[in-house]
């Protein structure tokens, strides 16, 4: 199985093992919450149905009777008053009753009710008998006797039926307020339930997770102070924390061990450059140039004897730099050039040179004595094998980021198969090419494998070294 694959059965398996333990929490509350929420909008439909009952039948009592028993005496006298039967109060009065009906669920109410919509049809009855009976005193002994009475008990029953309903208003109430505070109670219960089962699993967490991860924070202080030994991981229960002790173990072994890569990087730099500035302060070199300096003297170039004790004085400061490992490539140019106007001097007749470096380059850092082992190759390699006059430049250049730097030569060049020599040459530790394998190493060394020397030459045609290093201006920015 794959690296990709363990990581992301592991996440599966973290979160599932989260979402577990969300469900066994949430889902008991959750539970008691619907039913709550369930039984609450029951006692609420239920409690406003009963209610509108209510309403509507106290609507219903507060005008009937009078209404009804008022027309209805209009209707007896014939009064200029009347307005015939009021069938359409009665049928209105049995609609209301057939949807109280229909609404309640309580026997003594549908008993009252009931009685009710019976009482509205003999209403109905006897009205009709009144209008068909013809005298007078017998529509008015209807009236009292029937109509009368019945309204009466129409009223009498619409009032038990309030009362029955107002009563199981207060009973439904009573049981709601009632069950309310069971089930609140079976929530505050299951709460203090899942609360021990809470702080229970938080205890087995902090043993499980949070005690591994303490010891792991002290251990991370311990390597921040210092403590790099490698030592066993911290056991955990959960192979997320287990991993992660692991990699801290591996990677403080993956420290030392590039500490001490870069110990041994450093010395093998610091052996570089000292067998870099012995090459540079080379007797020879030193013999040739006093000799020279004595001949102008004894020939009566005075000028010519102080430009070159000058530029004498300024090759060794620039070797020196103050013990200095990098400089400024403003620095490293100054001191290439002390080097060329010396060798100019003593090789007149067959050396010129060009340095062309940008100003606003100058003040990016480079290893010192990175350039004048290359212009001094071009000399001794190019140049005087050629015997006759040949032109080293140095050019600078800015190129994706990177600075650019070419000392080019018209000498001797070489063949290709020589050139293969020099370019397996840079990354061996022995073998020949001594000062390009050492700039090239330093240059690697301090900055990194993608930069150092390039080398391209042709036969009788000439040599071009390039190096490449970065735009930087503080050592502190190094790879080292």
């Amino acid at each position: 199985m794959s690296i990709d694959n363990r990581r992301k059965e592991r996440k599966i398996k973290m979160q599932s093992r989260l979402w577990n333990m969300s469900l066994l929490v949430s889902l008991p509350l959750m539970t008691v919450i619907l039913v709550i929420a369930s039984v609450g909008i029951l006692y609420v439909f239920r409690y406003n149905a009963i209610l509108n009952n209510v309403t509507m039948a106290s609507e219903f009592n507060q005008n009937f009777k009078d209404d009804v028993d008022l027309k209805m005496y209009y209707y007896v006298i014939d009064s200029q008053y009347s307005e015939g039967l009021p069938l359409e109060e009665v049928k209105s009065a049995k609609e209301i009753a057939q949807k109280l009906y229909d609404t309640t669920t309580k026997k003594e109410s549908l008993r009252a009710i009931s009685s009710v919509l019976s009482l509205c049809h003999n209403l109905e009855e006897k009205m009709q008998q009144i209008a068909e009976t013809k005298e007078y005193d017998s529509r008015v002994d209807q009236l009292e006797k029937n109509i009368y009475i019945l309204t009466d008990l129409i009223q009498r029953f619409m009032y038990t039926y309030l009362y029955y309903e107002a009563a199981h208003l207060n009973s439904l109430q009573s049981d709601m307020v009632r069950n309310m505070i069971i089930l609140m109670g079976v929530v505050v219960l299951l709460a203090l339930m899942l609360l021990f089962f809470l702080l229970k699993s938080s205890k087995r967490l902090s043993r499980k997770i949070v005690d591994p991860i303490d010891m792991i924070c002290e251990r991370l202080e311990a390597i921040g102070k210092g403590n790099l030994l490698v030592k066993e991981p911290i056991q955990a229960d959960v192979e997320e924390i287990q991993i992660l002790s692991d990699g801290i173990e591996n990677m403080v072994g993956r420290l030392i061990w590039q500490i001490q890569k870069n110990t041994e990087q450093e010395k093998q730099r610091r052996k570089a450059e000292l067998a870099l500035l012995q090459s540079q302060v080379n007797p020879h070199f030193l013999y040739n140039t006093l000799d020279t300096i004595v001949w102008l003297i004894e020939s009566g170039e005075i000028n010519g004897a102080v430009k070159m004790v000058t530029s004498l004085s300024n090759y060794f400061r620039f070797s020196l730099s103050r013990g200095k490992n990098v400089i400024t490539l403003g620095e490293e140019e100054q001191h290439v050039r002390s080097y060329l106007e010396i060798q100019q001097m003593r090789y007149s007749d067959i050396l010129e040179y060009e340095i062309d470096i940008p100003d606003h380059l100058k003040q990016y850092i480079i290893p010192k004595l990175t350039l004048q082992p290359l212009v001094e190759n071009a000399l001794y390699h190019g140049i005087k094998n050629r015997r006759r006059k040949g032109v080293i430049r140095l050019t600078g250049r800015e190129e994706n980021g990177h600075i650019i730097l070419e000392v080019m030569d018209d000498g001797r060049g070489m063949s290709e198969e020589r050139l293969k020599e020099i370019k397996a040459s840079l990354g061996d530790s022995k073998g020949e090419g001594f000062g390009l394998r050492t700039v090239h190493q330093r240059i690697q060394i301090l900055f990194g494998a993608e930069y150092g020397l390039t080398i391209e030459s042709e036969l009788d045609v000439g040599t071009k070294v390039i190096v490449t290093i970065p735009m930087k201006t503080s050592d502190k920015e190094m790879a080292i």
